[in-house]
């Protein structure tokens, strides 16, 4: 039967096939989105088997040929930098867009119930550190819109600065800093305010949207103190 993977004798144990080893390692040493990364590994593994094919059908045994393959595509640890600089890249470019996407909606939010309640006229502290919460945001987000142009279109023409990664992650993080502390100051001042009901909501969808972009930058965080080819 060919195509088996069965190198083994008798009753002994089956030899682990090479690629099957080789794809595993090389998974376990990446990080990333799990779409992004799947696709790669999918890739390699596709590459992988049409190399083995090939030998195979030159008569070379199916165990000799997978070694072979394995050895012209290289070791895990070989391709492990380069393939983890693209899931880096596509991590930063996941993280900015959150970022970019969600503050700016939260601003809106803020800016609805800052001039539709007029006891916020009386909050005089609790306005003044959600326009400080919010200029602190659009800087933020202004950098993730960057970061975007960066590793896309840019891409092309220039290579993608390496401490951009770290940089999208702390904007992130403190992305998230702002919308937490805005959060408490929403919830502290509610009672206070006519528009309570919708400063409630506003504080869930904040707690929700920093939920989904602390998740996106501390990976964004992890992927950038990775070695990188």
């Amino acid at each position: 039967m060919s195509g088996t993977t069965d190198t083994s004798s008798g009753n002994g144990p089956s030899a682990p096939d090479p690629v099957a080893a080789h794809v595993a390692a090389l998974s376990d040493a990446l990080h990333g989105p799990g779409r992004a990364k799947s696709r790669m590994i999918q890739e390699i593994r596709d590459g992988l088997t049409d190399t083995v094919e090939a030998h195979t059908r030159e008569g070379v045994p199916y165990e000799r040929a997978a070694r072979l393959a394995v050895r012209e595509f290289g070791t895990p640890e070989e391709l492990a930098p380069s393939c983890q600089r693209e899931l880096t890249i596509a991590q930063t470019r996941r993280t900015a867009l959150s970022v970019a996407l969600t503050v700016p909606f939260l601003i809106a939010c803020w800016h609805l119930i800052w001039t539709s309640g007029q006891d916020w006229q009386l909050q005089r502290t609790p306005q003044l550190v959600a326009v400080q919460l919010a200029a602190v945001a659009a800087v933020a987000t202004l950098l993730a819109v960057a970061a975007l142009a960066a590793t896309g279109v840019l891409a092309r023409r220039l290579r993608t600065p390496r401490r951009l990664p770290l940089a999208v992650a702390w904007a992130g993080t403190t992305a998230c800093v702002a919308m937490v502390v805005a959060m408490v100051a929403l919830t502290v001042v509610s009672p206070l305010t006519t528009n309570w009901p919708v400063v409630t909501v506003a504080g869930v969808v904040t707690a929700l949207l920093h939920g989904l972009v602390a998740s996106s930058a501390r990976a964004c965080r992890h992927c950038a103190r990775l070695p990188v080819g």
